[in-house]
């Protein structure tokens, strides 16, 4: 609450500049909050020694708390008047989904903007992550960072440094010096500071959150086009690689096996949506189609949510590749949602592996190996678990839509997706030129509960409704 109430503070400047009706309610709002946690951290500094239990539930009911008072703001100025969109559009930011209630976001004024495209910077790399360089050196914090990370880290055994706080601190010293290397880029390009800040937060952090209604189509720019895409890309990638790039280690590079797949995922679908644009004339030249195809499956792919264009007036095929990305994500350890590269990797490598023994070689022994380690059976059990468990929360959740909304399937599982994978647009009444508004408050509450498992990967998540949980 004190790291929320305090990062208010750029908002507030923001609103002061502009001259805008926010900052009062900006200011009251950073106060309540901060006011409110500073009690808490003087009388309870001392309980830090926290179990695995108490991780998960500071993971799963901290995120939903930050979401309700970052919701202050809007209901106090009146520019989202109801608390259920607002908390929708605070639990969207910071769980990097992008999906949004704004019929008109430039309406909104330039503090409350800020601070919408701010929650994308704090969720990106998971908020309380920030929280935990704030806490004295011990298991609390390593218990939370445990609750709130990606299962795709337990698989590749990704560790920064031995001391839990020096990586939190590492990590956000590179992911926000990935910020200020796109916002630099943008403004060379003649974009505006105040829109520069805003996209360079949705585009790191893969998130979506745009200043402009038309998103990333309001700059009509090749420029602006592909540094997003760039940057989108670097988002995506596990963060472990920028680490040890930055020490000079570059052959992590060549052994990571799921970066490689990353980059065999993006060339695929980039080059097939290219090329069906291409062939049915979609745009005037092979550039262009190049251009828009690469910017809307990077986009879809690391579960950012920008777009350039109106792909439901793309062709079918298209649009059924794009459909297909939503279920892949980027890397583990990286700012994005969704399934994870490396699930897709071990579950292929186990498959093949499976009907070579059985079909070709039956005396031979399976192994499946990622970054040339072997992978143990249990990791490829967590693997094909989070795949399926994935794939019935769609199927679940795409069934409550229909019926709370009485909505189209296509629009109904469409929402799951882009909500459960933290996507944002989807297909259907919520698709790219469109909103989530019209969902009624049942709806929006459930899409909000689909965010936070997509953003804290599932399980941490699901826990929770297991009596054993509550259990001593």
């Amino acid at each position: 609450m004190l790291v929320t109430g305090s990062s208010m503070l750029l908002p507030i400047a923001c609103a002061y500049i502009y001259g805008g009706d926010d900052l009062l309610p900006l200011s009251i709002s950073a106060l309540i909050i901060a006011g409110a946690g500073l009690p808490l951290r003087f009388f309870f500094r001392k309980y830090d020694d926290l179990d695995i239990r108490d991780g998960i539930f500071i993971a799963v009911f901290g995120w939903i708390l930050i979401s309700a008072l970052s919701a202050l703001p809007f209901v106090i100025h009146g520019a989202i008047p109801s608390f259920t969109d607002a908390f929708f559009e605070m639990m969207s930011g910071y769980t990097t989904t992008g999906a949004t209630i704004l019929e008109d976001i430039e309406a909104l004024p330039h503090g409350l903007l800020f601070w919408r495209s701010q929650t994308h910077l704090l969720g990106g790399m998971g908020f309380l992550t920030l929280t935990i360089i704030f806490l004295p050196h011990g298991m609390g914090g390593l218990r939370i960072f445990r609750a709130e990370s990606s299962p795709g880290q337990v698989i590749t055994r990704d560790r920064f440094l031995p001391r839990n706080k020096d990586a939190m601190v590492w990590l956000w010293v590179i992911y926000l010096a990935l910020n200020a290397a796109q916002t630099g880029l943008l403004c060379l390009g003649g974009m505006e500071l105040f829109d520069a800040l805003c996209t360079a937060f949705g585009t790191v952090s893969t998130s979506g959150y745009s200043p402009r209604n038309a998103s990333i189509a309001y700059y009509d720019s090749a420029y602006v086009d592909w540094i997003t895409i760039l940057f989108m890309f670097l988002g995506g990638m596990t963060f472990v690689l920028f680490y040890q790039m930055a020490r000079g280690n570059f052959s992590g590079i060549r052994t990571n096996t799921e970066f490689r797949w990353y980059v065999s995922f993006l060339l695929f679908f980039c080059g097939a949506v290219t090329l069906i644009l291409w062939y049915n004339g979609s745009y005037g030249d092979f550039e262009q189609s190049l251009r828009f195809a690469t910017f809307q499956v990077m986009s879809l792919l690391t579960t950012t949510g920008f777009t350039t264009a109106d792909y439901e007036l793309w062709p079918q095929s298209a649009q059924m590749f794009l459909f297909t990305v939503c279920f892949v994500g980027a890397c583990a350890g990286s700012t994005t949602s969704g399934i994870k590269v490396v699930h897709y990797a071990i579950i292929f490598k186990y498959m093949y592996g499976a009907v070579k023994k059985m079909f070709l070689q039956p005396m031979s022994m399976m192994s499946v190996r990622i970054n040339g380690r072997p992978v143990d059976a249990s990791i490829i059990d967590l693997a094909v678990c989070y795949f399926i468990v994935n794939i019935l929360l769609v199927l679940a959740g795409g069934c409550f839509m229909v019926l709370s909304d009485d909505m189209d399937y296509l629009t109904a599982m469409s929402s799951i997706i882009a909500t459960l994978m933290n996507i944002g647009p989807g297909f259907g009444d919520v698709g790219p030129s469109e909103t989530y508004a019209f969902i009624s408050d049942i709806g929006k509450w459930f899409l909000s509960l689909n965010m936070l498992i997509g953003r804290l990967e599932m399980f941490s998540a699901l826990v929770i409704f297991f009596p054993a949980f509550w259990k001593k």
